[in-house]
């Protein structure tokens, strides 16, 4: 169980974290019809209940860092919707100044370590950053996004192995919706569990309903625990849904649209909002206000994007080595 209180606050920070992550995907899709957007863009639709559980529980001095689909888990860590949507159109204002594009956001202020584009690759960057954690005598933890897919990198199980030798204060989690880019778990390992690779670190690992804000709540919660008393790593893996395809070029015909419905039928914001009018946590009122407010954000994200400059060419030498006067670039 939670040690961290489920209260009123938490349903409606729950529903307005959803939404803003729900609406401001949906209005990226739109742009990128639109070709406002360009390269590659993965959509988080479906999985907004693993960030809005996992932001219930850490702190702002907690880090995170994930793979490509991190659009929500930078705006659930507090960077604006605006400066998300700048780097989108790759503006010089965006959160990674327009050098990272919609797969590489990044915020140093907010602990957002980066959305990375190589499949496992930011696996043993989060258990380098829960390392210098520990080094330095602190309390916070690093929270380790990944696909399903990418577990079945050789750097995972090295990552997990050192990890749990270490005792690192780093939840590494599996957003398991069910597909690799177009390939089910079920085509890809006998196992289906995937949390049982855990199992093989003797590092504490269980599955987690990702369309349940409250079970993913409580799991991170237990986890994030036993990260700040020393204990070492956990192992989750969060079974969630993607309504859209992997990317915008992906039609998604690998999958039944019975099967689609199904875990529509489950969606984290309307199961929120369903508790939220239960309890009699907020009246209709509120939802318009939300609704409106939200929009409003998004909206205006668009417009500060639209307005926004492109990086300088002289950008390109920047951000590249921490020292300004790096003596060996040349033109």
């Amino acid at each position: 169980m939670s040690s961290t209180p489920i209260t009123k606050e938490t349903y409606l920070e729950w529903y307005k974290s959803m939404l803003l992550m729900r609406k401001f995907e949906e209005k990226t899709g739109q742009l990128y019809g639109q070709q406002k957007i360009r390269g590659f863009c993965h959509l988080y639709i479906g999985q907004e209940a693993v960030m809005a559980g996992t932001m219930s529980v850490i702190g702002a001095e907690d880090s995170v860092i994930t793979a490509y689909r991190d659009h929500a888990h930078a705006l659930a860590k507090g960077v604006s919707a605006n400066a998300c949507m700048a780097e989108m159109f790759g503006k010089i204002t965006g959160c990674s100044k327009g050098k990272g594009g919609s797969m590489h956001f990044f915020s140093k202020e907010h602990k957002m370590m980066g959305g990375h584009g190589i499949v496992g690759g930011q696996i043993p960057l989060g258990a380098g950053i829960a390392f210098a954690e520990k080094y330095l005598g602190n309390t916070n933890v690093n929270v380790c996004y990944m696909g399903d897919g990418a577990v079945r990198q050789g750097a995972f199980n090295e990552t997990l192995n050192m990890a749990m030798t270490w005792k690192l204060p780093v939840i590494f989690v599996c957003e398991n919706n069910g597909y690799a880019m177009g390939t089910s778990v079920a085509r890809t390992t006998n196992m289906m569990d995937i949390y049982k690779m855990g199992h093989g670190f003797d590092m504490p690992s269980a599955p987690v309903d990702g369309m349940d804000v409250v079970a993913v709540h409580n799991a991170m919660d237990e986890a994030v625990q036993r990260a700040r008393a020393g204990e070492g790593p956990t192992f989750l893996e969060i079974r969630t849904y993607r309504y859209k395809g992997h990317s915008m070029s992906d039609p998604a015909k690998y999958r039944t649209k019975e099967e689609l419905e199904e875990f529509k039928g489950r969606d984290p914001l309307l199961s929120t909002k369903a508790a939220i009018v239960e309890n009699k946590y907020a009246d209709d009122a509120w939802f318009a206000e939300v609704d409106a407010e939200i929009k409003k954000i998004v909206d205006e994200s668009v417009k500060f994007a639209e307005e926004s400059d492109y990086p300088d060419a002289s950008e390109i030498y920047k951000d590249v080595y921490v020292q300004e006067d790096y003596p060996f670039i040349m033109d």
